[in-house]
């Protein structure tokens, strides 16, 4: 693979030897100290604790972390890995289409820098997210593992169709979907080139035009077909929604995450409690959105919705976490700078999660939203999938915006330990 630098670099599948003064056990939530890590062929092979090294290391490398806190590699539930914040609202039309294909390679290797070793790309043009895929998974491009749902697809007219352009554009998202037999059909057909996750639209949004983040634009009959049949093939189905009535109806629906949830109310807790939905509520981005979204070219609408929901989300966050919902790590990287992923752990932790909490939701519970057992956590027959940090993040979550070394799949990616 190469790196970011075009260095060459070693095909995912190394062995080596990692030891660390610490390591968090996020199924425990427990620290473990002097802990050792054997890889072997790109999969975490034993673990052990105690003063020492463990393992023969004559034929492999050993990286001795030190005084750090080894965690796995983190997940983003929410990522565009084909957008860029900078071109906003019309600027972005000056450029080819192929201009944004070539930009998600850059923000893949800027979020695995980033520590993000795993992320679900919750919606891309022109199947952008499936070719990075491939060519990450074949070793010709480095970036995190990503879980695809190429096109998102919703109503006509709303929030995951084209929604900027007259008539006479002739724009809109091939795969709209107005009836439950629709819905199926787009399912289908999205799995079939490279959807490896279904991605809908329940409601309107804040940087879509004339739509509303509140209305609900998918019937419950519509969002139920989109499930059945995204489950049938063994897939998990995500729904972009804000407002509280699409929220409830994509729950009752059957979809597995709920994306957004900014004004989600109690009788939506409570039905994502009882059925056991996951919560993605990305609180941190206002934060960008807000102060350099107008010199990006985002319309004045789209700010005064953003400014609307900001927070009312961070306080129902608070609410749904108090209340003890399924919460998962969803950042909308591409609404603000690839790269900048960690930076939402801080929030997350002012708004009422511990840094145990907040890093679990990046780990372990995101890979049980994934329906994964191969990354979320340091365990025996995982992908070493590793990060490491200078002094202990359950104390300063905010360890993770700057993460120096960082492993996938048994291959050191980043270390700039030694960096000023």
């Amino acid at each position: 693979m190469l790196g970011l630098a075009g260095t060459a670099m070693a095909a995912e599948g190394g062995s080596a030897v990692v030891t660390a003064k610490r390591m968090l056990d996020v199924r425990t939530g427990k620290m473990l100290h002097d802990v050792t890590v054997l890889v072997q062929d790109g999969r975490i092979k034993d673990i052990e604790t105690g003063p020492g090294l463990k393992f023969v290391t004559t034929d492999m490398p050993h990286y001795d972390l030190g005084d750090m806190t080894l965690l796995p590699g983190l997940i983003d539930m929410h990522v565009h890995l084909d957008s860029d914040p900078t071109y906003s609202g019309y600027t972005g039309l000056q450029f080819n289409d192929r201009f944004w294909s070539a930009l998600s390679v850059v923000h893949a290797q800027r979020t695995l820098q980033a520590g993000f070793t795993t992320v679900r790309n919750v919606g891309s043009s022109d199947w952008n997210d499936v070719g990075l895929r491939q060519a990450i998974d074949e070793g010709k491009l480095t970036g995190p593992r990503i879980v695809t749902a190429a096109y998102s697809f919703g109503a006509t007219g709303g929030h995951c169709d084209s929604t900027y352009f007259p008539p006479s554009m002739d724009e809109h998202n091939p795969y709209n979907a107005d009836t439950p037999d629709q819905a199926r059909h787009s399912v289908r057909e999205v799995r079939k080139y490279g959807a490896q996750v279904i991605k809908i639209c329940a409601t309107g949004g804040v940087f879509s035009r004339n739509t509303e983040p509140g209305q609900q634009q998918m019937s419950l009959a519509e969002m139920k077909a989109v499930a059945d049949e995204a489950h049938q093939w063994g897939l998990r189905v995500a729904a972009h929604a804000h407002g509280a009535a699409g929220i409830k109806d994509a729950i009752r629906a059957g979809v597995d995450t709920i994306e957004h949830a900014s004004l989600i109310d109690d009788e939506g807790i409570k039905l994502a409690k009882q059925r056991g939905a996951w919560l993605s509520m990305d609180i941190y981005n206002t934060e960008y959105t807000q102060s350099e979204g107008k010199k990006n070219g985002v319309l004045e609408d789209n700010l005064r919705k953003d400014r609307e929901v900001a927070d009312i989300q961070r306080e129902n966050f608070r609410k749904a976490h108090a209340a003890g919902a399924k919460m998962v790590y969803g950042t909308d990287a591409g609404v603000y700078p690839h790269g900048d992923n960690g930076k939402q752990f801080a929030v997350m932790v002012r708004y009422g999660m511990t840094p145990v909490e907040a890093i679990q939701a990046a780990t372990i519970t995101a890979s049980e939203a994934l329906g994964r057992k191969d990354v979320g956590e340091i365990a025996q027959g995982r992908w070493a999938d590793l990060v490491a940090v200078p002094g202990d993040p359950t104390q300063d979550v905010a360890l993770l915006e700057s993460v120096p070394f960082v492993m996938k799949g048994g291959d050191v990616v980043k270390d700039a330990r030694n960096a000023r």
